[in-house]
């Protein structure tokens, strides 16, 4: 329980489509897709044991990494990701928009 989010790794599980963390034997995960060469952020879950850690919010921002660093615009769908955006200005940017 002595993780943060700091701390927490997260890996891209290409196969899976999901960027994920493993925290106390439990995953937390965003699930992704593509559309056309948009990054499509799908849903975002957190076991309600992990909850109130930051860890939601550490998987957006690796999501939003990897689109920055990838060249790719983010579509997202899941609330979760909506708002970390509203919260964070600075991914803006990466936002596709028709």
């Amino acid at each position: 329980m002595s993780d943060t989010a700091e701390n927490i790794v997260v890996e891209n599980d290409q196969a899976a489509k999901r960027f994920a963390a493993r925290i106390d034997g439990k995953e937390a995960f965003i699930q992704y897709r593509y559309a056309d060469d948009n990054l499509v952020l799908v849903h975002t879950e957190v076991p309600d044991s992990l909850s109130g850690r930051g860890i939601a919010g550490k998987l957006v921002h690796t999501a939003l990494e990897y689109a920055r660093a990838e060249g790719v615009k983010v579509i997202p769908l899941c609330p979760f990701v909506s708002s970390y955006i509203r919260r964070h200005p600075e991914y803006e940017s990466l936002v596709y928009h028709t």
